[in-house]
């Protein structure tokens, strides 16, 4: 058999992608469940996250007039209402990833919305990524200014996501099964899309419906910090909602892998997440694809990007498949695909980008050092000079990134 040029490797590479993101579409895996579960209701929705509003379009198509009311909240950008019968459904936009006023009045609306069910409506709640961000209400006396001075300091201080996670759900009526605790004692029925490791209800947008095992704050916490946090007395009290994960990265990965298969061509499923230094991870790819040559690789997971003072355009995937390409420069063929299931990546409009061994040429070519942009977290300004970039659009999911590489 002849081997395959970039082109071939490319396009073989953007199927396999669109098959894993089409498994984890957040309308058809919500509609699939309510059906399989011979859903009825009534029900009142409330939609939180990324694929808010794909997820609350499942729900309407098997609910019908059964779907009494509802509210959508989503990123700004996502709030697609094509398919949703506007006049049950609201929808409002929260910011991500970092709260603000639009976040807080996203808050306020769930609490009005609770407020004006009935003590006996059954909920179905749709939770996806995004949601710990685009909607918050704050414990009394807190303030948004002390968020971002919460979050600065532990950022600043190398504190661990689970760290981070348990003081923010602190500082929130909603986090740590406080969504839950403001529904009781309604029948409550929650289906979420999971962008964590594990796929934990507790972690998935910091958990609206389920409390966390372990409530125990991180220790050496300064006192300002401690000031802020209401007692133990005050948190949540835990309910006991019906919660089902109804898709995840392993079923993006599984599809992803499929899709190749039927092709007639090698693949490998990587079954551990990447995450870690953007770097190390680069560099491990490109040590699997000349290691293993014939073979297309999948993986899924989030690397993590240390950002100069002043970054440029582009996001954590975007900046790997930079990294990606001048690992495999020159290696012919060779094509590596880093891109969100979201289909956006970082502050862009672009879901990430796909890279062959000729696209840090490209990029000379046009004056243009990729070194250079990976330094100054630009590499989106460089992968949009090389052709390199790949924009869906908004998929209706969000179950973290894919990469997807090849070569011969």
């Amino acid at each position: 058999m002849t081997s395959p040029n970039s082109s071939l490797m490319r396009a073989a590479i953007l199927r396999a992608y669109a098959a894993g993101v089409a498994a984890v579409d957040g309308e058809r895996v919500t509609a699939d469940w309510l059906r399989r579960t011979d859903a009825e209701g009534p029900f009142a929705l409330i939609a939180l996250g990324k694929a808010a509003s794909a997820m609350a379009r499942g729900a309407q198509e098997v609910l019908g007039k059964h779907l009494l009311c509802g509210l959508v909240v989503t990123k700004a950008g996502l709030a697609d209402t094509q398919g949703l019968d506007t006049d049950r459904i609201r929808i409002c936009e929260g910011s991500h990833p970092i709260p603000d006023d639009r976040s807080l009045a996203a808050g306020q609306a769930v609490l009005d919305f609770v407020a004006d069910l009935s003590a006996d409506m059954p909920v179905l709640v749709l939770i996806s990524g995004g949601a710990s961000a685009l909607v918050e209400v704050l414990q009394p006396g807190v303030e948004l200014s002390d968020l971002k001075r919460v979050t600065d300091w532990l950022l600043a201080n190398g504190r661990p996501i689970d760290e981070i996670n348990a003081v923010r759900r602190r500082l929130s009526r909603l986090k740590g099964g406080g969504l839950a605790a403001l529904l009781m004692p309604r029948p409550v029925t929650g289906l979420l899309i999971s962008d964590v490791a594990g796929d934990d209800p507790a972690v998935i947008g910091s958990g609206p419906l389920s409390s966390p095992l372990q409530r125990n704050l991180p220790a050496d916490l300064p006192d300002w910090l401690l000031n802020l946090l209401p007692p133990e007395s005050a948190l949540p009290v835990k309910a006991d909602p019906q919660i089902r994960v109804v898709a995840t990265l392993d079923d993006a990965l599984h599809a992803a892998e499929q899709a190749v298969l039927a092709e007639g061509l090698q693949v490998q499923r990587h079954l551990s997440h990447l995450d870690g230094n953007l770097g190390a991870v680069a560099a491990h790819i490109a040590e699997v694809l000349r290691e293993r040559p014939g073979t297309i690789h999948v993986w899924g997971g989030e690397t993590t990007v240390v950002l100069p003072p002043d970054p440029g355009r582009g996001g954590r995937n975007q900046q790997l498949a930079l990294a990606l390409a001048t690992n495999i420069a020159g290696e012919h063929p060779a094509v590596a695909l880093c891109a969100g299931t979201d289909g956006s990546d970082g502050p862009t409009d672009d879901a990430g980008a796909l890279v062959d061994e000729s696209t840090v040429r490209r990029g000379e070519i046009e004056g243009l050092d990729a070194d250079d942009h990976l330094t100054r977290a630009d590499a989106g300004t460089f992968l949009e000079q090389t052709g390199d970039l790949v924009t869906t659009g908004p998929t209706g999911t969000n179950v973290t990134d894919l990469v997807i590489a090849w070569r011969v």
